[in-house]
């Protein structure tokens, strides 16, 4: 196994975007491709790992850009969720932007485009739903402790992505009444949906760069075993979409 990354530029609503392929260069043949979406930072080395984490299980793994090239920001940023929040309030440009980066992943050369599914972290969680909502035509998606609001815009009826969300109990960004409105709607778009609760955990569970640092917040932090337990329950959540 030899696991390469290939960057990418394509096109889309406000483009150019960058987004990063992570695969196995000794298989030639096409397999399902996942897109990894990543938290209010954008993408950066850790979205790249799970991409590459994914191309071991097999996959074609792609850390999409919604924001635009170049646009990214960090803690230490004045404002670190300024391109996210520039998002938030024009929902059906993110929207577009997400096909764009779904449209990325099918063209790509090693991509079956008919096994196709999305992982999403925080802000990328909420993305990952919003492709649920829209029908985009994926076979399913997994939210890692993301948000819940609902666009502005209708959702698919029904919803075909199967979904998978993996949700810490104490986040405060999404408390449980958040988390129960969701499986209210999911329920109401007739999708096959599940939700994982992680006690103890709470919101940025997986989040590995937030390892042994200080709290942002209270409920805000890395969590080992959510970390590992979401891990293994989106695995096989691939497992059972790509059989």
């Amino acid at each position: 196994m030899a696991i390469v990354r290939q960057t990418f530029v394509y096109d889309g609503p406000g483009g150019p975007f960058e987004g990063v392929f992570a695969y196995d260069d000794e298989v030639e043949t096409a397999r399902p491709g996942v897109m990894v979406i990543p938290n209010v930072l954008g993408a950066k080395e850790s979205d790249s790992v799970a991409a590459e984490n994914l191309a071991k299980l097999g996959y074609v793994g792609f850390v999409a850009d919604v924001y635009g090239q170049g646009k990214r920001t960090n803690f230490q940023s004045e404002n670190p969720a300024q391109y996210m929040n520039e998002l938030n309030a024009d929902r059906g440009l993110l929207r577009d932007r997400l096909k764009a980066s779904l449209d990325a992943l099918k063209g790509f050369a090693f991509v079956d485009p008919a096994r196709t599914a999305v992982y999403g972290y925080c802000f990328g969680g909420k993305c990952a739903l919003d492709i649920a909502r829209a029908g985009f035509d994926v076979l399913g998606v997994v939210s890692f402790h993301g948000v819940y609001d609902k666009p502005d815009w209708a959702n698919a009826s029904p919803i075909q992505a199967k979904v998978l969300v993996c949700h810490g109990w104490e986040d405060p960004i999404a408390p449980p009444d958040v988390m129960v409105a969701l499986g209210r709607e999911l329920s109401e778009g007739q999708a096959d949906w599940q939700i994982h609760a992680y006690g103890t955990a709470g919101h940025a569970f997986t989040d590995k760069d937030r390892k042994g640092q200080p709290a942002v917040r209270p409920g805000v932090a890395y969590e080992e075993r959510a970390d590992n337990r979401s891990w293994e329950a989106g695995r096989d959540f691939l497992a059972e979409l790509f059989g």
